[in-house]
């Protein structure tokens, strides 16, 4: 009787996976041990891990393996490791922070290796833009400002992306038009509008989907003057077409990495560099 059950539970096991399975494209299957106790581990390791028809775990309290299924043209092994680690659980590769360690529930909280308690996760450091800007270009604040929303969005902090927001309408209104060149200038004068529409927006917005959707009208306004002005660097225009409902979404960065700002740690790698500005 037991080997019946056992039997019924594995097929039942197999037909779910193979259900999962299916409604994920280009589905790669990898695994990975990540460290754990109970059930309520399971929970929440498979809850960071899961993206739906993207991305699903599976983990094993016993052997401390989870079997990771995934769209290999939307994500990655290491990315979804990635998230698992921001929910508190290490893995080989990715470890947890403390503080993430410490929010775990008492029965939750499994033996870590030593080195694991001073070695946070990559995904969980701050997103930072690199000086790139030319001091010479008299709309230079006003794209600090953006990329600093940009953060924000890819944080998936509200709060800040709002905060950034209200100082990118001030660096907005603070531009002289008499210093920008005649091609600036009419470009300025289409767009200033809109652009301090979407930041107020941001600005006011408390829900992330609300601000991630005035940011995809905000980022094509503030590409159309970043790309006839001095930068001092190069600037990368990127792209996921996954954002807005399914329509797409671009942002600018100072970055080549992907850092999605629609999507932060739920698929922080989908997209890729349409253009890159000199």
């Amino acid at each position: 009787m037991k080997s019946v059950l056992q039997t019924a539970f594995a097929l039942s096991l197999f037909f779910s996976l193979a259900a999962c399975d299916a409604k994920i494209k280009n589905a790669k299957t990898e695994t990975a041990k990540i460290y754990g106790n109970c059930e309520m581990c399971e929970k929440t390791i498979e809850k960071a891990g899961n993206v739906d028809q993207v991305a699903a775990v599976d983990w094993d309290k016993e052997t401390k393996i989870a079997t990771i299924t995934f769209d290999s043209t939307l994500t990655n092994k290491e990315d979804i490791l990635k998230r698992i680690a921001m929910s508190g659980y290490d893995s080989e590769n990715h470890l947890a922070t403390n503080e993430a360690y410490k929010e775990l529930t008492d029965c939750c909280q499994y033996e870590r290796n030593p080195k694991a308690s001073h070695t946070p996760s990559s995904e969980s450091a701050t997103t930072t833009t690199p000086v790139a800007l030319s001091k010479d270009n008299p709309l230079s604040p006003v794209y600090a400002a953006y990329f600093e929303v940009k953060n924000a969005l890819v944080q998936t902090d509200a709060n800040t992306a709002a905060a950034k927001a209200k100082n990118l309408v001030t660096s907005i209104k603070a531009v002289k038009m008499s210093d920008l060149e005649p091609k600036v200038h009419t470009e300025w004068m289409k767009t200033v509008k809109s652009l301090e529409a979407d930041a107020n927006t941001i600005a006011n917005a408390k829900d992330i989907v609300k601000q991630r959707s005035a940011f995809t009208t905000l980022s094509p306004a503030m590409y159309n003057l970043m790309k006839i002005t001095k930068n001092g660097a190069p600037v990368y225009y990127q792209y996921c077409p996954m954002a807005n409902n399914g329509k797409g979404g671009n942002w600018l960065s100072t970055e080549k990495e992907i850092r999605n700002p629609y999507y932060g740690s739920e698929m922080m790698n989908c997209g890729g560099v349409n253009e890159v500005i000199n």
